[in-house]
Formats: structure tokens, C-alpha cells, sequence
């Protein structure tokens, strides 16, 4: 039976055919860069495993279910990804580590919770959640669909290009403009919630380039959103800021009229951050890959083709805001790489007055990002000329 995987660090990389003919991404498979060894052997007993099953080559005695077997390789993945999510010093788990355990009382069955089956934070909850949700997404909407219909998705604006237009012509970071309904921390933030009026009001206030929540549940945004203001003739390219964790969903994306695309740092291993950023150079979206501390930028900097990096300012842990992170990212020796490659940084989180604009320019950032001190404005025009200190438009 075979074993779907649902991303490149599921048990290797893979890399993309540059055939002309070919507008979507074609995956081949090619061995994981080089990591600790035990981290190899575990990826190749997996693959030998499998190979057993296939050929029927396991020894005498050794004969297990096709259920048995999709468990035990499901235990060394997500070993594996384990391994490197500890290597790399990944915070947010995928999934379940252990699953969630049954248990029974008389003719009642219950979970149980515990640390290996409880997110330890909200973003942990937020893509264990997408990693179901995507799962069900692919049965409706396969892969091979996205394709056919890409054919006829609208064409792709060059998001940084607006970016630093919009800081050339102004002196100012280029404004990122959030359309967002709701959050985990906040609940509702604007009750009367029209994303293409919204979104229209970013444009006239002096946007470059528009920020769409699709997470429903969460959020309570939607990929319809995305599509309608991109449907609605607004100039503005478009970031779909999703919880990305597999490439259908940035096929989907593309279909639905996104520009640029999310990338999470404490999300997504190395590997799967460069396969995606080439899936995304080959359909000719942008990809802004997020970090929080030094880390993750380290880890992302050491990735080639990184263009748009995003310095959110909000605790993983305590969801507290601390604006000094993006002055701390970029100084000394890795602000100097940035410049170097570059690399054009944006400011995420905590931004919410003139003087936080200012200081986060200082820093080194050239765009910023910015959704509820504006969305939550009566007049969003208004509420960005109030935290840029004046009129951008």
C-alpha cells in the first residue's frame, strides 16, 4: 500500500523539472541533504521497509497487515521529522507526536489528553487543525484539478516590486495592508467586515500590496475573500497569508489570484522551505518567509532564493509583542548579509504608531505589515494616515 507523503520532509526533497512545457511543479524524487547519521539510516529503513512490502522480500516469520505496516511507517516518520525539527530548532510540531490515545469506560470511549497530543501553543493548534483541513481539501480538489485550472487563474503582479516602489516614492516602508476579520488573541476585530471594501479603502489610502487571511476557523477568513477583492479590480498585489504546510496549498492560491505566498519558519523544515520557494519561483509567485528570532533567520538566510523576509515581532510562547526584535535581527554581521543579498525585510506585529514606524525603518525594514491598528478603523484610509504620521497615497 502505498505511503502518502505530504511534503518534502516527509522522507526527502524533491526538486522541480524545468521542462518549458511544464507550468505547474513536477516532483522527482532525490536524497536528503546530508544530516546526522542515525536521522539517515531512519530515512532509509523507512524507504527499505517499504521495499520489503513491495518485492515481498521480508524474512520468513515477518509477514504484517498493510494496516500494521502504514502504522509502523508512520512511527519512523514521524521520528524523522522529529529528528529534524530538533535539529533545526523547529518550535511548532506538525501533528500529534504520539496521537491522540483511546480509551474506554464501559461502552464510552474517550481521548485522553496529554503533552504528546495537546498543542503547546495556539499556532500549534492553528496547523495541526490545517493539516486535517488540507487533507480533506486534496479528496475534493486534487492536485491534478489545481493544474487544469491554473490555465485560467488571473495574471501574477511582482509584489516586491511594488514594495519598493511604494518606499521609494514615499521615503517610508512599503505598506503591507492586512484584510482580517478576527484573530485567536483578539476574537472579532471589525464586526462590519466587507473584504473588498476593505480592501478598496487600503488602495486609496496607500497600500503597495494587500495582506488576505484564508484561515476560516481561526480567523475567520476564506479563500472566496482572496478571490473576490483580486476579482474586484483592485491593482494592489495580493499575499495569501495562509498556514502554509503542503504545496497544494499554494497551488490553490495561484487558482484563487494570490501574488505572494507565507512561508513559516517555525513551521516548516529547511527543506520544505526551498522546494516551496521553487514551486513558487515556477508558477512566479513571491514568497515572504517569516521568522521570530535569530535563529530562524539564520536558518532561513542559509536557504537560496530568499528575496522577502518577515520579522514578526510576536513571542511564539507568550504571544507577547516586542518591537526591539526586528532592531535585534538585523544588526551587526546578519543585518550585513541582508543588505549584502538584498534582501527586503518586513516589519510584522506591534506596529501601531508613527513613532513604531520610524523605529522599525530605522532597523533596516523597507516594508511593513500591518492589519488591526488599521482594520479596526471606522475609516481604514484614515487609520493609515494615522500610522504613517501622515497621507501616503
Amino acid at each position: 500500500m502505498a505511503m502518502r507523503a505530504s511534503s518534502a520532509s516527509t522522507l526527502c526533497a524533491h526538486k522541480i523539472s524545468s521542462d518549458k512545457s511544464l507550468k505547474y511543479a513536477s516532483r522527482k524524487p532525490i536524497s536528503c541533504r546530508p544530516m546526522q547519521s542515525h536521522v539517515k539510516q531512519l530515512s532509509f529503513s523507512v524507504q527499505a521497509r517499504e521495499m520489503e512490502l513491495k518485492d515481498g522480500s521480508a524474512l520468513p516469520g515477518d509477514e504484517i497487515s498493510d494496516g500494521d505496516a502504514l502504522k509502523a511507517k508512520d512511527r519512523e516518520i514521524g521520528m524523522f521529522q522529529k529528528e529534524v525539527a530538533s535539529t533545526q530548532g523547529i518550535k511548532i510540531r506538525r501533528r500529534p507526536p504520539t496521537g491522540p490515545p483511546l480509551h474506554y469506560v464501559g461502552p464510552f470511549e474517550f481521548r485522553l489528553q496529554n503533552e504528546g497530543n495537546t498543542p503547546r501553543n495556539i499556532l500549534e493548534e492553528i496547523v495541526w487543525n490545517k493539516d486535517k483541513e488540507v487533507s480533506q481539501f486534496k479528496e475534493r480538489k486534487p492536485l491534478s484539478l489545481l493544474r487544469k485550472m491554473l490555465e485560467k487563474a488571473p495574471p501574477v503582479r511582482n509584489f516586491i516590486g511594488a514594495l519598493k516602489e511604494a518606499n521609494s516614492r514615499t521615503g517610508l516602508p512599503g505598506l503591507i495592508a492586512e484584510v482580517k476579520k478576527a484573530s485567536p488573541s483578539k476574537g472579532v476585530i471589525k464586526e462590519d467586515f466587507d473584504p473588498v471594501q476593505i480592501a478598496k479603502a487600503y488602495e486609496r489610502g496607500g497600500a503597495a500590496c494587500l495582506s488576505v487571511l484564508t484561515d476560516e476557523k481561526y480567523f475567520q477568513g476564506s479563500f472566496e475573500n482572496l478571490e473576490a477583492i483580486r476579482r474586484s479590480g483592485v491593482q494592489c498585489p495580493l499575499l495569501c497569508k495562509e498556514f502554509v504546510i503542503d504545496a497544494w496549498q499554494i497551488y490553490y492560491a495561484r487558482v484563487k489570484g494570490a501574488d505572494a505566498i507565507l512561508l513559516i519558519a517555525a513551521v516548516l523544515p529547511d527543506m520544505d522551505i526551498e522546494y516551496m520557494v521553487k514551486i513558487c519561483k515556477l508558477l512566479g509567485l513571491t514568497t515572504l518567509v517569516e521568522v521570530h528570532d535569530e535563529k530562524e533567520m539564520d536558518r532561513v538566510l542559509a536557504i537560496n532564493g530568499i528575496e522577502l523576509v518577515g520579522i514578526n515581532n510576536r513571542d511564539l510562547g507568550t504571544f507577547t509583542v516586542d518591537i526591539g526584535n526586528t532592531k535585534k535581527l538585523l544588526e551587526g554581521e546578519r543585518g550585513e548579509r541582508i543588505r549584502q543579498r538584498g534582501i527586503t525585510v518586513v516589519g510584522e506585529s506591534g506596529l501601531f504608531t508613527p513613532a513604531d514606524i520610524a523605529y522599525v525603518q530605522e532597523a533596516g525594514v523597507k516594508a511593513v505589515l500591518v492589519g488591526e491598528s488599521i482594520v479596526k478603523h471606522k475609516d481604514p484610509e484614515e487609520g493609515i494616515a494615522q500610522l504613517f504620521g501622515k497621507r501616503i497615497s
